[in-house]
């Protein structure tokens, strides 16, 4: 298991930007995939973007490529997740995950951090 803490969520105009960062600690962050869901109330959560366990290979939603981009730093132990041209249907809690491999799917994360809140205003 590996302990996940997000920082950064907030308050932002439509159109702006925020950076989420994801700190993780205990069982060797590196050998995890690592990424992002988030849920909006009312919805399912959903994939946004993971990286493998060498940063190598990235996956992102549709919804959000072009706009958001993640990133690993393995020295820092530290996933991050910088967003840009955000909409007001950015809106939702997002979750910092680890899990044994890249995916998009919600099970195959079996670390989850307590979410990290993220406002779009219009």
């Amino acid at each position: 298991q590996v302990q996940l803490i997000e920082s950064g969520g907030g308050l932002v105009q439509a159109g702006g930007s925020l950076r989420l960062s994801c700190a993780a600690s205990g069982r060797t962050p590196s050998s995890f995939a690592m990424g992002w869901f988030r849920q909006a109330p009312g919805k399912e959560r959903e994939f946004v973007a993971a990286k493998s366990r060498s940063g190598y290979t990235t996956s992102s939603a549709d919804s959000v490529k072009g706009r958001f981009t993640i990133s690993r730093d393995n020295a820092k132990n530290t996933v991050y997740l910088q967003m840009s041209s955000l909409k007001p249907e950015d809106t939702a809690v997002y979750y910092c995950v680890a899990g044994d491999r890249l995916s998009s799917i919600a099970t195959d994360y079996g670390s989850w951090g307590q979410g990290t809140q993220v406002t779009v205003s219009s």
